[in-house]
């Protein structure tokens, strides 16, 4: 039993999963121990696929002896997240101080599951309601005021697009009609793309679409006939789509969110390196990094000190880098007082009908943290490309 510092976690001890797809990976011989005078819990564990030569591993802590998985642990560094290879002892440290300080239970139980399948895969967001805007009352005012928010199911993808998905793509669309105002950057294939303006990411959706043989979302018509391929306009949607899409702010904001109610992050409400891709600073309260500055691991070789897309543990649903990384474009026009409008409370809102600047959303690997919350907005001009913005894709059925 352990009592370090008389804080927190008594007889922890081994649970494993797993998330299988083809050949399932297997998790195996986990064991964790709290560090000897310290809030670090130490957990090891073996990993093994026939299939795969990296997966995605997130890790669950119970203070029930397995019955829930409740404890908001998030802070975890080293084998976690994306681009896990397989092996012996795999090593994770969690920082249970950070995300559970002053608890003690001798129930307490760790789960480590891995996943095999793409990290570029979607995942579903049911329908409901939930609470849209800065809770806190620490941000710019357009982001008040609190408001509830109705949404259809939808699907997200896990992680942004990346420099390989955009590249495949990409070249598929040029030899089918289709034209961009930019080709895309990025700082390594598994990095995001970065360096495409709004229009280029919502054609680069409809290519996407078509390669798959699903009906494309966005038209040069109101008849939804003409799929829109070439230049730069506003173009009409269809909401019910098959295809890609980008995300509305609501859905983006919900998915960021992962399930929790009220927290600044998508994981709690204080932030470090071990959480995200950030630019960190004294100024906020709540940035508790021991690191300042950029992030010491990728602020390497030049800018953009992006890092590869689900390199950090993903939120509740199972979402990666919708804090940090690269901003990511949104459906929406921005406009300030957008959120005391009626329409910002309907059923599945969309936004302002016009506007000049469409939204953008999680901020970057140079952003501070307070761009880094959940209800954090900013906005950019559609046809600007920048090194820290990219985008992730919703889907219909």
């Amino acid at each position: 039993m352990v009592r370090s510092l008389g804080l927190l976690v008594a007889g922890l001890c081994a649970g494993a999963g797993l998330l299988a797809h083809a050949a399932a990976p297997t998790v195996s011989n986990v064991r964790a121990s709290q560090r000897p005078g310290t809030k670090l819990v130490d957990i090891l564990y073996d990993l093994s696929d026939p299939d795969s030569s990296t997966l995605s591993v997130l890790l669950q802590v119970s203070a029930d002896g397995g019955a829930t998985w409740t404890v908001p642990a998030r802070s975890f560094s080293g084998a976690v997240g994306g681009g896990v290879a397989p092996g012996l002892d795999k090593a994770v440290v969690w920082n249970a101080g950070a995300d559970w300080d002053g608890q003690f239970t001798s129930q307490c139980r760790v789960n480590v599951l891995a996943d095999d399948s793409d990290p570029q895969g979607l995942v579903w967001i049911p329908a409901g309601t939930f609470d849209m805007g800065d809770t806190f009352n620490e941000g710019e005012s357009f982001e008040r005021p609190v408001h509830s928010v109705p949404l259809s199911g939808f699907q997200i993808e896990k992680a942004e697009v990346s420099k390989a998905l955009w590249d495949s793509v990409y070249r598929w669309a040029l030899t089918r009609g289709y034209g961009f105002s930019n080709a895309g950057a990025g700082k390594g294939t598994a990095h995001p793309v970065q360096m495409v303006n709004w229009f280029d990411a919502v054609k680069w959706c409809n290519a996407r679409s078509q390669s798959e043989g699903r009906t494309p979302a966005y038209y040069t018509d109101s008849t939804l006939t003409n799929v829109y391929k070439t230049g730069q306009m506003a173009p009409y949607v269809k909401w019910d789509a098959s295809g890609y899409r980008l995300p509305t702010e609501a859905e983006w904001e919900k998915a960021a969110r992962g399930g929790l109610s009220g927290k600044r992050f998508p994981w709690g409400d204080t932030v470090t390196h071990l959480q995200a891709n950030y630019s960190s600073r004294t100024n906020e309260y709540y940035d508790l990094s021991p690191t300042r500055g950029y992030h010491p691991t990728y602020a390497t070789g030049g800018m953009p000190y992006t890092s590869p897309v689900a390199s950090f543990s993903p939120n509740g649903l199972g979402l990666f880098d919708l804090a940090g990384n690269v901003w990511e474009w949104c459906w929406d026009w921005f406009a300030g007082g957008w959120y005391s409008n009626a329409g910002a409370t309907q059923p599945d809102p969309r936004g302002p009908a016009t506007g000049t600047l469409r939204i953008i959303r999680g901020g970057s690997w140079g952003s501070n943290a307070n761009n880094l919350r959940c209800a954090a907005r900013y906005y950019s001009l559609p046809a600007d490309a920048y090194p820290d913005v990219g985008f992730r894709c919703v889907r219909g059925q």
